[in-house]
C-alpha cells in the first residue's frame, strides 16, 4: 500500500495503489473495446472481444475496497451514513456522463439510431432518468438498440454498483466468513451455468432490461462483488515481484483474447468467461493487494491511472457512439478511421481528467462538507 490516490477521496484508511492501477487498466481496455464495437458485426467478431469483462473485475475490486474501507466501521458508522457516502462517491460522475450524453445525442445519428425523430422534450426526460439512475423502459429508450440507458451506456453497472452497496449494508455485512464463502460458492454456480450453459455463450450482459441481461447483471454482480468482500476478510498478503506489469498484462490479454468456439460452441467462450471471472480475477486482485509499488514512475501512474478509471469510464461512451455514427455514416475501416479512434482514446482521458479536477472532486468535498458529520470522509 501507497500513498493516497484522490480515487480515495481522503479515506482514512492507506489505499493498495497497485488496485488503483489496475482498475485504470481495465478502464482503458473498456475503451478500447468499444472503439470497436463500431467494426464488429456480433460479439463473435468483436475485436478486444473479451473486454467487458473488466466490469467483472470492477465488480470484485469494488467488494474488496469497501470491505477493507468499512468493515471494521460498523457500529459508529449507520446504515444511512454508509449509503450517503456511497452516493457522494458515485453519483457526481453518473449526472455527468448523462448531462455529456444529452448534449451530444443529436451529432450522433446514423443509420442505426435516428436521433431525428427524438423530441427535445423526450431528450430532457431520458438526461433525467439516466441522471438518476431510472432505467428506461420502452417509449423512453430514445435510441432504440435496446440499452437501460441510451444517453450513456455504461451507466447500467452502476445501477448493479448501487445494489451491491445496499446489499452489503443491509446483509452481507452481516454474514459470518463461512456463510459469506457459502454465498459466494453459491454465486458461482450461478454465474458459471448461465455463463456455460445460457443462451449468449458470454456474460456480456446487464445492460438492458431482458430477461437474459438482468439474470446474467445480478449474477455477476453477486458472484464478483461478494467474492471481493470475502477476500478481503481472508486476504493474507503473498510475495510477488512487479504486481503491477504482471497484472496489467494479465488484464489486457484477458480483453483480447479473440472469441473462443465460434457460433458452434457456444459453451466454450462461456467456460472462458467463467474461468476468468471465478477463478483469475479474484487472483488478479490478491496478487494486485500483495503488491507494493518501489519506484516513482509507477507509483504516479498507478496513482494517475485509479485518479482517471472512474471518470473515464463514466465520460468516454458518448463520444463512442459519436465514433460509431461516424464511422457507419462514412463506411470506414479501422485503417481509414484509426486515427480518430486514437484522438477519442486520449480525448476522453484529458476530459476524465478534468472532470475529476474541475468538478468531480469540487462536488464530493461539497457534498461531503454538508451532508456528513464532521470528521467523516468518503471512500
Amino acid at each position: 500500500m501507497n500513498e493516497t490516490s484522490s480515487s480515495a477521496f481522503a479515506d482514512t484508511k492507506p489505499h493498495y495503489a497497485i488496485l488503483d492501477g489496475l482498475r485504470g487498466v481495465a478502464a482503458l481496455t473498456v475503451v478500447w473495446f468499444h472503439v470497436f464495437e463500431a467494426y464488429a458485426t456480433s460479439h463473435l467478431d468483436q475485436i478486444i472481444n473479451h473486454g467487458y469483462l473488466a466490469v467483472d473485475f470492477f465488480f470484485i475490486l469494488s467488494g474488496f475496497v469497501v470491505a477493507y474501507a468499512y468493515d471494521d466501521r460498523w457500529g459508529r458508522l449507520s446504515t444511512g451514513d454508509f449509503l450517503k457516502r456511497r452516493l457522494i462517491r458515485l453519483q457526481p460522475m453518473v449526472v455527468m456522463g448523462a448531462i455529456i450524453g444529452g448534449i451530444m445525442f443529436y451529432t450522433q445519428g446514423c443509420s442505426v439510431w435516428d436521433v431525428s425523430q427524438v423530441s427535445l422534450g423526450l431528450l430532457v426526460v431520458s438526461t433525467l432518468l439516466n441522471m438518476f439512475l431510472i432505467p428506461a423502459t420502452t417509449g423512453f429508450e430514445i435510441r432504440g438498440v435496446g440499452e437501460m440507458y441510451p444517453l450513456n451506456g455504461p451507466s447500467w453497472s452502476l445501477l448493479f454498483e448501487y445494489i451491491g452497496n445496499i446489499l452489503y449494508a443491509l446483509l452481507l455485512r452481516r454474514f459470518t466468513t463461512k456463510v459469506l464463502a457459502f454465498f459466494v460458492a453459491i454465486a458461482a454456480v450461478g454465474l458459471a451455468l448461465f455463463s456455460i450453459f445460457g443462451p449468449l455463450g458470454d456474460i456480456c450482459v446487464g445492460f438492458s432490461m431482458t430477461g437474459d441481461n438482468i439474470t446474467g447483471g445480478f449474477l455477476r454482480l453477486l458472484f464478483s462483488f461478494s467474492a471481493g468482500l470475502l477476500l478481503s476478510r481472508v486476504f493474507k498478503p503473498v510475495k510477488i515481484k512487479g504486481a503491477f506489469w504482471i497484472c496489467s498484462a494479465a488484464i489486457v490479454a484477458v480483453a483480447a483474447v479473440p472469441r473462443i468456439g465460434g457460433e458452434e460452441h457456444l459453451w466454450m467462450n462461456g467456460a472462458y468467461d467463467a474461468i476468468c471471472a471465478i477463478i483469475l480475477f479474484p487472483l488478479l486482485v490478491l496478487l494486485g493487494a500483495s503488491g507494493k509499488t518501489t519506484d516513482k514512475t509507477t507509483t504516479k501512474i498507478c496513482k494517475f491511472l485509479g485518479d482517471i478509471s472512474y471518470p473515464l469510464y463514466m465520460v468516454h461512451y458518448p463520444f463512442i457512439y459519436l465514433y460509431y455514427a461516424w464511422v457507419k455514416n462514412e463506411n470506414l475501416p479501422f485503417g481509414e478511421s484509426y486515427l480518430g479512434a486514437t484522438a477519442l482514446f486520449f480525448g476522453s482521458i484529458a476530459l476524465a481528467y478534468l472532470c475529476l479536477k474541475l468538478y468531480d472532486e469540487p462536488v464530493r468535498r461539497f457534498l461531503a462538507k454538508h451532508l456528513l458529520r464532521k470528521k467523516e470522509n468518503v471512500r
